[in-house]
């Protein structure tokens, strides 16, 4: 079934729409971003960091949804463009009740406006069944598991909000449990409608992009203030993390990702769940090197473990690369070895903040240099495939 019903699926662009529907995560990963600098105790608030972590993952959720409707459905078509513009009015009542000690106010907002995009998301679902219910049964199976899904993450928000009123218990991130436990158990369900992947990996690309750019802006401060040998060390030595995490990733998209797989996606996008996030927490662990109110240790282990998550994740990629360049067991112990002696150096020599970030440059780019052989690997082995097909 897999298999016949790609071959009716015509290649799908992304639409400017989609675009404009972006930025507006932007706005978000930069609200949910300023949770962490709330620092107590020399490191993060512990109130401030979770709900870091849960908005991050209930904004790159509903990011999610929506882009496997548009990759499935998605037509650019009025209705569209009218979900996406609901969907960013409310998003914007979200980002403004993004904060570290939520009043009932705040909660209230966040909590009606996720409802909201639920419901939104809901009735769009409920309109392509209508559509889909008689001459696509295969398709209104998967929309209607949609459907179940969305309901349940509805009701979820929507009795979160009188039941803190009346007990203070907050439960609304139960939804977003719901929704990833739901999703992963009807995965077989999802199958039924492929995803077009290539679609799928662009629209994942530029959202790793948006989040590269809030990097880009936060190491800014890096440049503030006179110069200095120290100054230019750290200003350059971050830099470099940057470009190194960016051409790794882009390496693996461009070159070793197969954008023709038949796949309903779902690992694909899970996988680029915590790599966004890994990604937010690098950029968090960057600007605290240079803030001296920060503990050197918890900084320094906050740094390590967000990047050893974004190689682990970038890795698990390979799930999806072409059949030629995924990793097997050597090289992955191999990889699994410089991630260990990149946490025993940073961990020896957390109290010297120039070994700790030359340290972090030397594994940027010494698995760039990795993903860098496996492309020429990839290429020679394309030209020796050309070269032995018969010529016309």
């Amino acid at each position: 079934m897999l298999k016949d019903t790609a071959e009716i699926i015509k290649e799908k662009k992304v639409e400017y729409i989609e675009l404009i529907y972006d930025l507006i995560f932007v706005y978000m990963i930069g609200k949910n971003s300023s949770l962490i600098h709330h620092i107590e105790d020399g490191f993060i608030a512990p109130r401030a960091f979770l709900i870091f972590v849960l908005g991050t993952l209930v904004i790159i959720q509903i990011w999610n949804i929506t882009t496997f409707y548009i990759n499935r459905y998605g037509s650019n078509g009025v209705q569209d463009h009218i979900m996406i513009m609901i969907n960013m009015f409310l998003l914007y009542f979200m980002g403004d009740a993004t904060r570290a000690e939520w009043t009932e106010g705040a909660y209230y907002k966040y909590d009606i406006a996720w409802a909201l995009i639920l419901i939104n998301m809901l009735v769009n679902y409920w309109l392509k069944y209508r559509k889909y219910s008689v001459n696509k049964p295969w398709e209104a199976i998967q929309i209607l598991y949609s459907m179940v899904m969305l309901a349940g993450e509805t009701v979820i928000v929507s009795v979160s909000i009188p039941l803190y009123v009346k007990t203070g218990v907050i439960i609304a991130p139960a939804a977003l449990a719901f929704g990833i436990i739901f999703t992963l158990a009807t995965n077989k369900v999802n199958n039924l409608v492929p995803v077009d992947f290539g679609h799928l990996t662009e629209r994942a690309m530029l959202f790793v992009v948006f989040t590269f750019g809030e990097m880009i802006v936060a190491i800014a401060v890096y440049f503030e203030g006179g110069i200095t040998a120290s100054g230019i060390y750290f200003e350059l030595m971050t830099f470099l993390i940057v470009v190194g995490l960016f051409q790794s990733y882009e390496l693996c998209y461009d070159y070793l990702i197969d954008r023709e797989l038949i796949t309903n996606g779902v690992g694909y996008m899970m996988i680029h769940i915590f790599l966004i996030f890994s990604l937010s927490t690098i950029t968090a662990a960057l600007e605290f090197m240079r803030e001296s109110e920060v503990d050197i240790f918890p900084k320094t282990v906050f740094l390590t473990v967000s990047l050893i998550m974004y190689f682990v994740f970038l890795l698990l990629l390979g799930i999806y690369m072409k059949n030629r360049t995924k990793p097997n067991l050597v090289f992955i112990a191999k990889i699994a070895v410089m991630l260990a002696a990149f946490a025993v150096i940073m961990l020896i020599f957390r109290n010297n903040m120039y070994v700790n970030v030359a340290a972090t440059v030397a594994l940027v780019y010494g698995m760039l240099a990795i993903f860098i052989r496996a492309k020429k690997a990839f290429l020679k082995l394309e030209r020796q495939t050309l070269s032995c097909m018969p010529k016309a």
